[in-house]
């Protein structure tokens, strides 16, 4: 596994019952975890403590019960990134830290290329990837179906200093631009994908991520370049194993362009227990041998 162990602003205090107990900068919050099964006693005395406790309702969705009156968003940095935190009626914050550590790998292959690299980075949510290859010196094409996120990311990319790098903004169906783009023979380098397990695009089509994800990943290698450095896919679905994503980049993408994959879960270290949560799983497949 690997662990997104570099954050300052951001710390897994605890986890058990189902919960997160998490440090936003100043602020602590306590979030459901659907990974987090096991039932050990609560060790951080700041269960007690929070800031902000979000609720699940039987219904569907959830609110925030507030302890102590929080700003409606605040900054939280890493590695020279600044990124928005707003808690969302969804439980989420704006920022997924354990893929901080995609983040840096990503960034220093495209420093190690020694040449302009074009990155398409697909459900880019609020842009924590496209910043890290933009101020690596990448020019970047962000999409995400939602034009909230895709605000969202370029607040963030305007609070890194970085408002001003080759960076498109799309707000599309990620499929849908991924076929225009190879009807206008648009080429990528390198591109990332972080999908969700279910969800709808702008115009209503439905993604569920077992069902879609073979077709999208075949018609991503559509619009990579003659020499491509790597395609990135993660997922947060249970069902949906490393392994499995590793062998669809190995069969669609090897026979064309060689080069090797790998796979593995990614992580948050937890500072009450020094073990580690899962979050999810990244597949990659990188040029050379």
């Amino acid at each position: 596994m690997r662990v997104a162990d570099g954050w300052e602003d951001y710390e897994l205090l605890d986890a058990t019952g189902g919960e997160r107990l998490e440090r936003w900068g100043d602020a602590v919050l306590v979030r459901p975890d659907p990974q987090v099964v096991w039932k050990s006693k609560p060790v951080s005395p700041l269960w007690k403590r929070a800031d902000a406790v979000y609720h699940r309702s039987e219904k569907g969705g959830g609110c925030w019960q507030q302890n102590r009156t929080l700003p409606p968003k605040w900054q939280i940095g890493y590695g020279g990134l600044r990124l928005v935190v707003s808690p969302t009626g969804f439980k989420h914050t704006g920022v997924f830290p354990e893929q901080a550590v995609n983040w840096g790998w990503y960034a220093e292959a495209v420093r190690a290329a020694g040449r302009p690299v074009r990155v398409l980075n697909l459900f880019g949510y609020t842009g924590g990837a496209t910043l890290a290859c933009a101020a690596a010196g990448a020019a970047v094409c962000h999409v995400d179906a939602s034009k909230g996120i895709v605000a969202w990311a370029r607040e963030n990319a305007a609070a890194s200093g970085l408002a001003g790098r080759p960076i498109r903004w799309i707000v599309d169906d990620c499929a849908k631009f991924v076929a225009r783009e190879q009807r206008r023979a648009s080429r990528y380098d390198a591109i990332i994908m972080d999908p969700p397990s279910y969800g709808r695009g702008p115009g209503g089509e439905v993604w569920k991520l077992e069902d879609n994800i073979y077709d999208l990943i075949a018609l991503c290698a559509g619009v990579l370049s003659d020499a491509p450095l790597f395609v990135a896919v993660s997922s947060y679905t249970a069902g949906l194993s490393p392994a499995v994503m590793e062998y669809i980049l190995k069969t669609t993408l090897c026979p064309v362009y060689g080069g090797r994959t790998s796979c593995d879960e990614i992580g948050l270290p937890v500072s009450a227990t020094g073990g580690v949560v899962p979050c999810g799983a990244t597949a990659f497949w990188q040029a050379g041998e």
